[in-house]
């Protein structure tokens, strides 16, 4: 998308044009093989897993359904990066544009919420770590994190963010692992090293961008400032 917006370059007979590409297909490479491949545990723990497949769904067409909804969400992710580099562009205010945005997500998510979910003992907050995460996500997760992704996307562009998606996969694991207790498995490990290989490529290649765009305007600036002269000689 990115690449159709013209906000990408792909060159793939420049060395920085192939490392993105190839560190974002390992990169993705890496969160799959995280969310298919599980292999031996490597850190047992004692606690009980939670079944979540209480849908009345078969496990087949629960991995369809969520892998369809999955793909959905990424793209309507990319999109949301297209269309924010376009209004920050326009409008920088990151502040802003995260209180807009915020504010069209509570009102998406309350309506989404009254029609799922009717039991009216359901929206009882207790002084428990139901509460610690609610508050965490609405200071932290929403506000924060907006400003933080937007104002990183008027610096250094969409693509820079959303190479971090795939890292946050690895984050989300070595915290569960660490604060919930749960079982290190193979494939993360495995997975998490790939993700890692990806996403220095990727950087390594976007650096490489940076500086050759760096190198070509001082010159651009020379050659501005010495026809200038000549320019002035000329008119009367």
């Amino acid at each position: 998308m990115w690449m159709v917006s013209r906000m990408e370059n792909l060159d793939l007979r420049a060395r920085s044009s192939c490392a993105k590409s190839i560190g974002t297909i390992v990169s993705i490479t890496g969160a799959l093989t995280m969310t298919m491949y599980e292999g031996p545990p490597i850190v047992f723990t004692s606690s009980t897993s939670t079944n979540l497949n209480g849908n009345g769904l078969s496990p087949q067409a629960s991995w369809v359904v969520g892998g369809f909804l999955t793909a959905i969400a990424a793209f309507l992710l990319a999109s949301l990066y297209v269309f924010q580099t376009s209004i920050i562009t326009a409008y920088p205010a990151e502040l802003m544009v995260t209180l807009i945005c915020c504010s069209f997500v509570v009102v998406q998510s309350s309506i989404v919420s009254l029609i799922a979910e009717r039991n009216p003992s359901a929206w009882r907050l207790r002084p428990d770590l139901e509460l610690i995460a609610i508050v965490y996500a609405a200071v932290f997760v929403a506000p924060l994190g907006n400003v933080a992704s937007i104002w990183v996307i008027r610096q250094k562009g969409p693509f820079f963010v959303a190479m971090f998606q795939p890292v946050g996969i690895v984050i989300a694991v070595v915290m569960g692992v660490t604060l919930l207790g749960d079982t290190l498995y193979l494939g993360s490990v495995v997975g998490a090293v790939i993700i890692a290989i990806g996403f220095y490529t990727v950087m390594w290649g976007k650096a490489k961008e940076e500086k050759i765009l760096q190198d070509i305007q001082p010159h651009g600036m020379e050659s501005s400032s010495y026809n200038a002269p000549l320019l002035q000689n000329i008119t009367p």
